[in-house]
């Protein structure tokens, strides 16, 4: 997408900011899958790197996770896991993220027979050594399924129970129509008995009560998406008012259909509104860009001026759990203060 001539100055590809919207499978990249079907004796059902891409324009959500769950096939080993994450931490640092929390989902793996504890040990290695060789800290959320039981999200929670030290929270993805946050009411209320973070998707094709059944039923602290919440007055004034964090994944929602083009995001509505709102990826390799490239693209549609992006950065460290490393979350906001967009 061209950048208009109107702001030749304002660059935010490399902008100090945190990723809060980040589905690691979703980083998968054609040139990786191939290369693991290889090594792991799994046949896609694609020619070549050139026709997987071919493959990425997505009617809806649905369409798009068919192809995404298909093409974890080939994650097998713990290694894999680590190559996988290592590939998304280089190129988020060649974006400017300095911090990022991490989604996975256990149950897309475990229910091709991989156990839960090679998921985490693999992605496990690789965040160890993000700081030192991206620097880039990390966290790591576990998310649950809405489109299986809630009875499967219990067991993946207490097969996840050896490695919690590893784990910052739990969310809650996958397809969202027909499935209310309040189905996993129990499974959230165990997570937060064992002290975990809590998010949640809500309101991207779903309602916007999902947006308030994942506050008042799910305790989420944060909202993924949350798009919705525009429809519902009441609800967006309870969400600039108790700076409830949304995590927008501007690409991401062109590419699923959410809005029809990037001049049609209600980002700019959203800050007006007063809303804690922060810009992420989602699933990168699927929707045309990381980090840095989703703050370009809105810069570019919408006409942000560098402040306003600068307000984008500011909240992602805002919204971030950090709360267990302050002197940290108050290095990256002196970061984004003495960015200088003309530098850049």
């Amino acid at each position: 997408m061209p950048l208009p001539t109107a702001l030749p100055t304002a660059h935010p590809t490399a902008l100090p900011k945190a990723e809060l919207h980040l589905h690691i499978e979703g980083t998968l990249e054609p040139e990786l899958a191939f290369e693991l079907a290889a090594r792991n004796g799994v046949t896609l059902p694609y020619a070549d790197t050139t026709a997987l891409r071919e493959a990425y324009e997505f009617s809806d959500l649905q369409s798009f996770l068919d192809l995404y769950y298909g093409l974890m096939a080939v994650l097998r080993t713990a290694e894999d896991f680590t190559e996988l994450a290592d590939a998304y931490l280089e190129r988020a640092a060649g974006q400017g993220v300095r911090h990022a929390e991490i989604f996975f989902d256990p149950q897309a793996h475990t229910a091709r027979g991989v156990p839960i504890g090679t998921v985490i040990e693999g992605l496990g290695a690789a965040l160890d050594r993000a700081e030192e060789r991206y620097g880039i800290s990390t966290r790591l959320i576990m998310c649950f399924l809405r489109d299986e039981s809630p009875e499967s999200a219990m067991a993946t929670l207490e097969a996840a129970k050896p490695h919690l030290h590893r784990i910052t929270g739990v969310g809650l993805d996958s397809a969202e129509v027909g499935h209310p946050p309040a189905k996993f009411r129990e499974v959230y209320e165990e997570a937060a008995r064992l002290g975990l973070r809590r998010v949640a998707h809500a309101g991207e094709e779903g309602p916007a009560e999902y947006v308030r059944e994942a506050l008042d039923v799910l305790g989420a602290e944060r909202v993924d998406h949350g798009l919705r919440c525009m429809e519902d007055p009441e609800l967006v004034a309870r969400l600039a008012r108790e700076r409830v964090p949304l995590t927008l994944c501007p690409l991401s929602n062109v590419r699923l259909r959410v809005i029809d083009t990037l001049a049609d995001h209600p980002l700019r509505a959203m800050m007006a509104a007063g809303l804690l709102v922060t810009v992420n990826s989602d699933d990168p390799a699927y929707f045309g860009g990381y980090a840095g490239d989703n703050f370009d693209a809105v810069r570019a549609a919408l006409a942000l001026e560098p402040e306003q992006l600068r307000e984008l950065a500011r909240n992602s460290f805002v919204a971030s759990f950090l709360e267990d490393d302050e002197p940290r979350r108050a290095r990256f906001l002196a970061e984004v203060e003495a960015y200088d967009f003309g530098a850049s």
